[in-house]
């Protein structure tokens, strides 16, 4: 009886695994568009925005990782702890370029706005990658790893794309800054070369799917009117 019943479990779970298995694909990411605040799922598409990577082994890439190698040992201790501080972020990676009144502290109303807005970025982010599937630099080449590694894909940079959304969106709200919010945000993309996460076509495609998310931003009523009053509180900060 036993082993009746052990054929026919093979037999059900033979017949009805793949279907549970693209239901789970199915789902996936329907739970992760749920977390988005400001953006409408599936805008901006990463896949529709850019281009495809170079290709694995492509003299395209294999001239890239040429570069990221030369980045990387010659890259200063001081910027490669700094990119290894640059781990995890947030919108207060940016005080150095505001001003020290720009903490979380003085202003938990901007803290929370701009949290909603990464995690969108991250979102759209994270889409992108799962669907270009281009292996990191330190998976292509294993003397590249150092510190503590990722297990995500490469294209396009979270880093670099999340990083311009807050530097894109801080701006506006301290636009007498602009230039030193921008500059700080290339730089942790620059960062992330350094300790060999990504490749430079990764920072750039971080770069305009960034442009890409803070427009779709402000085509939404509630992001347009969080935002105001983050400025709000931001210009009482200032004073």
């Amino acid at each position: 009886m036993t082993e009746q019943m052990n054929t026919i479990r093979s037999k059900y779970l033979a017949r009805f695994t793949p279907i549970i298995l693209l239901l789970s694909l199915a789902i996936a990411p329907l739970s992760v568009l749920a977390d988005l605040t400001y953006l409408a799922p599936g805008q901006p598409d990463a896949k529709v925005i850019l281009p495809p990577p170079p290709i694995l082994g492509s003299p395209e890439q294999l001239a890239e990782l040429d570069e990221v190698r030369a980045v990387y040992h010659a890259a200063p201790d001081a910027d490669k702890q700094a990119a290894y501080s640059e781990k995890s972020f947030s919108v207060f990676n940016f005080t150095e370029a505001v001003g020290s009144f720009f903490n979380e502290t003085n202003l938990p109303k901007t803290a929370a706005f701009f949290e909603k807005v990464q995690k969108d970025a991250e979102t759209v982010t994270d889409l992108g990658k799962d669907y270009f599937h281009r292996p990191r630099p330190f998976v292509t080449d294993p003397s590249l790893k150092n510190g503590k590694l990722e297990k995500s894909f490469s294209y396009p940079s979270g880093h670099s794309t999340e990083g311009m959304v807050l530097a894109l969106v801080l701006a506006e709200a301290v636009p007498d800054k602009h230039d030193a919010i921008i500059a700080h945000a290339r730089l942790m993309g620059w960062h992330r070369i350094e300790i060999a996460r990504h490749y430079m076509t990764d920072i750039y495609a971080g770069r305009v799917l960034a442009q890409a998310i803070v427009r779709e931003l402000n085509q939404s009523d509630s992001f347009g009117k969080d935002l105001a009053e983050v400025k709000a509180e931001i210009a009482a900060a200032q004073k």
